[in-house]
């Protein structure tokens, strides 16, 4: 009801409740504009992206490896060697961010100062930027043994998915009900048990939102990949040697004065783009299942 309302009726207006409407217009038209301005961003990529990156996309840049300028090449072996290191460093960070992330919810109680510990680095290494990442496997797996490899790559990269899992997982096991623990434990089943066979299974559905979420996250980071399996033009199928990626390829080719080399990057971008859509739309058909 408004003032002008309110005084017809021999109210007295309200100074306060006055100023929460106002603030809630206020709010809501923020709220509004700056969903706007979002929305068009996200739809100016998107379009920007469509409009350059389709006409790239062709089967001959689907099954053909890079290759010189002018040559007709693709992005085959980019494609392969994304899918190779992203799938192996997603292997690394998987068992490693669950056994984390049980670790602290079952165990890492306020006391515990070791669990707090762990905490505090996994949240740490989720800010770190990627490119620090990069150096210090550089430092650790590749200038140590006087080569780039896909294993580097992978193991940069399982290192940026290991504090997305590590958080999920423990924030989805915090989630299950104590009595649900309380039961296991009452019918005598060791607390190990308990733990991977009730509260994991009532969890599967967030911590496979938090494995997918940090596939979508490293599928595209190309910082710590430079440092690490660095690309390459040829067919690479060992972890032992440099690999190509799309991101670095995208990288590579998008300052490129060519002008096939700049639309394969364009069309590397797009392919990007879309799979990490596909992975957010795979977790929220999983969330909506859960």
């Amino acid at each position: 009801m408004s003032d002008k309302q309110m005084l017809s009726k021999g109210w007295a207006p309200n100074p306060r409740a006055a100023r929460r409407r106002r603030f809630d217009v206020f709010a809501t038209i923020f709220g509004t504009v700056a969903s706007g301005i979002l929305v068009l961003v996200l739809a100016s990529i998107l379009w920007t992206l469509l409009s350059n990156g389709i006409a790239g996309l062709s089967v001959e840049a689907l099954i053909r490896p890079m290759g010189a300028p002018g040559s007709g090449g693709g992005l085959a072996n980019a494609i392969i060697g994304s899918l190779i290191q992203t799938g192996i460093g997603l292997l690394i960070a998987t068992p490693l961010g669950l056994g984390c992330g049980i670790y602290l919810a079952e165990y890492g109680t306020a006391q515990n100062r070791f669990a707090s510990c762990v905490r505090f680095i996994s949240d740490v290494l989720m800010s770190v930027p990627s490119i620090l990442v990069g150096l210090f496997v550089y430092q650790v797996l590749v200038a140590p043994f006087g080569h780039f490899s896909a294993l580097a790559g992978s193991v940069a990269l399982a290192i940026l998915a290991v504090p997305i899992i590590v958080r999920t997982t423990e924030d989805m096991l915090r989630l299950v009900p104590v009595a649900m623990r309380e039961a296991g434990a009452a019918l005598g089943a060791p607390r190990w048990r308990v733990t991977v066979f009730l509260c994991l299974r009532a969890a599967k559905t967030g911590v496979t939102t938090g494995i997918l979420l940090a596939l979508a996250r490293v599928s595209g980071e190309t910082a710590p990949l430079l440092f690490t399996s660095l690309g390459n033009q040829n067919w690479s199928l060992s972890i032992n040697k440099p690999m190509a990626s799309l991101p670095v390829t995208i990288y590579q080719y998008a300052g490129a004065s060519y002008d096939d080399w700049v639309q394969l990057a364009w069309a590397g971008a797009l392919l990007v783009t879309l799979g990490v859509l596909a992975i957010n739309i795979a977790v929220r058909i999983s969330a909506r299942r859960g």
